[in-house]
Parts: C-alpha cells; sequence; structure tokens
C-alpha cells in the first residue's frame, strides 16, 4: 500500500480512542527488573519468616490482647500452636505483598496461591477460605458490574457525558467543570473505576484534540488539565460513595464487623463523610491543576480545530432519540440508588438491592440486557477473593492487632499517646502507601485493620480512626502503576511521568492536610472524633 493510500488519522474520530486501539503500557526496565525479582523473592521472604526469622511479638503472645474471636482460637489451639500459625498468616501475607506490588504473576494467580497456602498451614479452615468468593461484598461487586452494563450497553452513560458537554462545554473553563460533574454523577451509578474511564476517554480525548492536544510532540496544558484533572476525579468521585469501588465496600465490612453491627455500613453515613470532602478536593485539583502547576495561554484556553466541538453535537445527533432501553436502565439505577441511600430506613442490604435490581434488569422483556451484554472482570473477582480470604486470616489470628501493639510499644507509644499524633500516623501512611501499592483492595486490608487495631489499643472510637483511613482509599492518581485508571489514562500519550508525579504526588499532600482538617471539623461536629483531643485549633 502506497502512502497516499493510508486512511488520514481523524483526531475528532471517537472511534480511534477505543481502548482496544490504544496502545499497550510497556513495562520500564526497573518494573521488569521487578517482576524478574518478584518469583524469587517471594519463596525466600516465605520461607525465612515461616522457619528462619524469630518474630518476638509472635513467639510469645499477650491473649489479653486478643479480639473475642482471636481469644477463643488461642484457647482451643493452645499458646504454641497459635503462635505457629500467627507466623504462617505473617509469611504468607508478607510473600503475597512481594508479589503484589512486583506483578511477577497476574494478581488473580496470588490470590489463589493465598487461598490454597492458608488452607495448607492450617491458618483458616478450608470452608470458611472457600466461603469467600460468597462474601456479600463479592456479590455486591458482581451485581454492581451488572448494573454498570446496563448504561455502557444501552450507550446512557455515553450520551449524558455527550449532552453534558455540548450543553455546557462553551469555553475551557467550562469544559473542565463539566468533567467534574460527569464523573461525580457517573461515580453515583458505575462502581468502577476502570468503566468510567473507558466511558469517559473518547470523549475527553476529542475534546483534548479540539484544542490542539493530541499528545506525543502536541501536548499542550488543556490537554495535560483535562487528562489529569479527569484521572483525579474519576477516583475521588469513588470516594464520595461506598459503592464507589469494591475496596470501599471492604473497608465498611471491616469497620462493621469491628463495631459489631448486624447490618452494613450504611450508604449515606459513608456518603455524608465523603462526598463534601471530595467535592473540595476535586475543586482544589481543578484549581492547582489549572492555575498553578498547568496554566492555560490565551491559545491554549481556544479552540485549535474549527468546528471541533461540532463534532461532540454530530456525535450526540447521531445516537438519535433517547430509547427505551436507556430510560428502563436510568430508571432500574435510579430505584437501585434510591433504595441504596435509605438503606438506614427499610434495613434491606445493598447487596440484597442489587441483587433486586439486577434481576430486574435481566429479566426477558422487562430489562435490558441479557448475560452475554454483562462485563464482568473474573480475574479481578479472584484477586479480591484472595484479599477477603486474608482478611479471614487477619480475624482469626488477630495479627494486625498483635503488630499494632508491639509496634507502637517498639515506638514508645504509651497509653497517654495523643490522639493526633495517632491521627497523622495512620492517615499519613495511609494516603502515601497509594506511591508503592497497585491494589486498593490490599491497601484497604492492610491499614483498615491497623486503625481499628490501633483505636482499639488507645481507647478511641474505632470510628474515629478507620472512618479517615478508608476515606483515603481512592487516592491512587500519582504514578501510572498506582491504579488501572492511571495506566489506561497514561498511554494517551497527554503527559508526561514528571507531569503526573508533579500534579499527583502534590494533591497527596493537599488531600492529607484536608482530611486532617476534616477530622477536626466536619467529622467532629457529626460525633465521630473526640472532643477536646485533637488540639489542632
Amino acid at each position: 500500500m502506497t502512502e497516499k493510500n493510508i486512511p488520514e488519522f481523524d483526531p475528532l474520530d471517537m472511534g480511534n480512542y477505543r481502548v482496544d486501539k490504544l496502545p499497550k503500557r510497556e513495562k520500564s526496565g526497573f518494573e521488569k527488573k521487578l517482576a524478574l525479582l518478584g518469583g524469587p523473592l517471594a519463596v525466600i521472604v516465605f520461607l525465612l519468616l515461616l522457619l528462619v526469622i524469630k518474630v518476638p511479638f509472635l513467639e510469645n503472645i499477650d491473649p489479653d490482647i486478643l479480639g473475642k474471636r482471636a481469644a477463643e482460637r488461642y484457647r482451643d489451639l493452645g499458646a504454641i500452636e497459635f503462635s505457629r500459625t500467627n507466623i504462617a498468616m505473617l509469611a504468607i501475607f508478607a510473600s503475597a505483598l512481594v508479589l503484589w506490588i512486583t506483578e511477577a504473576i497476574p494478581n488473580y494467580l496470588t490470590s489463589l496461591m493465598v487461598i490454597i497456602s492458608l488452607v495448607l498451614t492450617g491458618v483458616t479452615p478450608e470452608k470458611e477460605a472457600y466461603a469467600q468468593l460468597g462474601h456479600p461484598v463479592m456479590w455486591l461487586n458482581i451485581l454492581s458490574f451488572i448494573l454498570a452494563s446496563m448504561l455502557v450497553k444501552t450507550a446512557a452513560a455515553k450520551r449524558f457525558a455527550l449532552w453534558f458537554i455540548v450543553r455546557f462545554g462553551k469555553s475551557a473553563t467550562s469544559l473542565l467543570f463539566s468533567f467534574i460533574a460527569i464523573n461525580v454523577v457517573l461515580s453515583m451509578f458505575i462502581s468502577a473505576t476502570t468503566a468510567k474511564a473507558t466511558i469517559l476517554l473518547p470523549i475527553f480525548m476529542v475534546v483534548a484534540a479540539v484544542f490542539g492536544a493530541t499528545g506525543g510532540d502536541n501536548k499542550n496544558n488543556f490537554g495535560r488539565n483535562l487528562v489529569l484533572q479527569n484521572l483525579f476525579q474519576i477516583n475521588i468521585g469513588a470516594g464520595a460513595f461506598i459503592t464507589g469501588s469494591g475496596a470501599n465496600l471492604l473497608a465498611g465490612a471491616l469497620i462493621a464487623g469491628a463495631m459489631m453491627w448486624d447490618k452494613d455500613f450504611e450508604f449515606y453515613r459513608w456518603m455524608e463523610l465523603a462526598l463534601p470532602l471530595a467535592l473540595i478536593n476535586i475543586f482544589l485539583g481543578w484549581f492547582i491543576g489549572s492555575k498553578i502547576f498547568f496554566r492555560l495561554s490565551k491559545e491554549e484556553s481556544m479552540p485549535q480545530i474549527e468546528g471541533g466541538l461540532e463534532r461532540l453535537r454530530h456525535e450526540l445527533k447521531a445516537m438519535g432519540k433517547v430509547k427505551t432501553e436507556e430510560i428502563k436502565a436510568v430508571a432500574i439505577f435510579l430505584a437501585v440508588l434510591a433504595m441504596w441511600v435509605t438503606d438506614s430506613y427499610h434495613g434491606v442490604s445493598k447487596t440484597a438491592v442489587a441483587f433486586l435490581g439486577a434481576i430486574v434488569a435481566l429479566l426477558p422483556g422487562i430489562g435490558v440486557v441479557k448475560w452475554n451484554d454483562v462485563d464482568i472482570p473474573w480475574h479481578l473477582l479472584l484477586f479480591s477473593a484472595g484479599a477477603y480470604t486474608l482478611g479471614a486470616g487477619f480475624k482469626t489470628t488477630d495479627l494486625p492487632n498483635i503488630a499494632v501493639d508491639a509496634a507502637f510499644d517498639a515506638l514508645g507509644f504509651s497509653d497517654s499517646t495523643p490522639f493526633w499524633v495517632l491521627f497523622l500516623t495512620l492517615t499519613g501512611s495511609m494516603i502515601f502507601s497509594s506511591l508503592v501499592f497497585q491494589s486498593k483492595t490490599m491497601r484497604t486490608l492492610v491499614f483498615v485493620p491497623i486503625a481499628i487495631g490501633t483505636a482499639q489499643k488507645f481507647g478511641f472510637p474505632i470510628l474515629s480512626l478507620a472512618l479517615p483511613v478508608a476515606l483515603l482509599i481512592e487516592h491512587v492518581y500519582a504514578l501510572p502503576f498506582n491504579s488501572k485508571p492511571a495506566a489506561l489514562l497514561y498511554v494517551t500519550d497527554q503527559y508526561s511521568m514528571t507531569d503526573s508525579a508533579k500534579f499527583g504526588i502534590t494533591m497527596l499532600f493537599v488531600s492529607w492536610v484536608m482530611i486532617i482538617i476534616w477530622g477536626e471539623t466536619w467529622m467532629r461536629l457529626l460525633g465521630y472524633t473526640p472532643n477536646g483531643v485533637f488540639g489542632l485549633f
């Protein structure tokens, strides 16, 4: 084929930005070396902790610090055997962490290895380990994917995003604000951040092209703002609702279990804490991005392709009139959302509500999707099952509580340690751990139990420390490997690694300051932060 027969790339064609057409991000040389070292390193870590290294605080465990379930296990097994199961739990957890961070093998395969290891070492009974695949949060994840598939299959989500851009996107600033609104609204309905990124990516790539940002050598500050702020909003919007991601749901389940509630963590309780904070952080991200780091020149604030935004108008028009299936999909999801928001009144769990919504969505003649239309990422669910099984192992052995007790004793923390020291230590560890951990679920599994154990050890309300930590789960945007949306949007080539790190790490610090202010103000007003112990204002 001669060069003149090669079709010219059309930067305003949304079809050119489908995920399957984007170049796959290659691992850097450092990441490849990590992957090669990960397998042998995980084996060495496992054997050293299991057979060689003596961990003092696991050799002689004080039964008085154990939770109820672990204390019963201690009595049943005896001190020596209980210590052995804790050592095995630590070895499995540490080696799994190595595999997850280095990505030496697929994450779902690591989870399968975790599950069988917990069974073979006797840490978790076989029935309990396998039962985690049927955990209510697992079911809620599956059902949420069914519900989200309605909005994708019927194109209701795409229509809403296009309509909003066409209706309100009259200038560079209004376009950036439009995506803020779109991301927050979609976060209420779509629990997978990767799905939101996939829906929005073709739209904001066309918008970026209209303003002269086509990636590669044609980067500009409008494109940097548009893509990096969308990445930030996709994640922070998910944090506004407990159903925004599986990691939020897991945190809610861990906290509800520690509080010994006989019900789920309430949707409204999470939203009244998280939604205002998310909105403040999103607007701070807009200001820092577009007014400080990537200030728009006069040229960058103006469309560079004449009639470019008209292409989006044509794209919306080409979708035709609103279809019955779209109306049904939105109606089903609004009903589900209304039931979630009012769960404290009717007492029906979020999982049961999602069950009802999914059944209606799949009903022949009434629903809007068939099973083959549903996109359920089973590899992610298997990964989650492994994480939940680790959680069951933690509950059985009480390893986080034991480790927290030993760590704080070693650091010299006494019973009189001020609340604000614990608050800063836990929230700082949680938010900056996102620079290392790839998985939100893994960070949740590590840091929420630690926050719970810390609160119990020092006699503070569990919610005063566990909730602030949980509200930081979705801060996974600073570097391309921090989350799947970050990896996906990095390959658009609209910004560099330096751009991402500069904006992302700044927002981590800003968000840490915000959670500190939030703990002293809004959380205290709602009764979560103990009065008179924070001491900052």
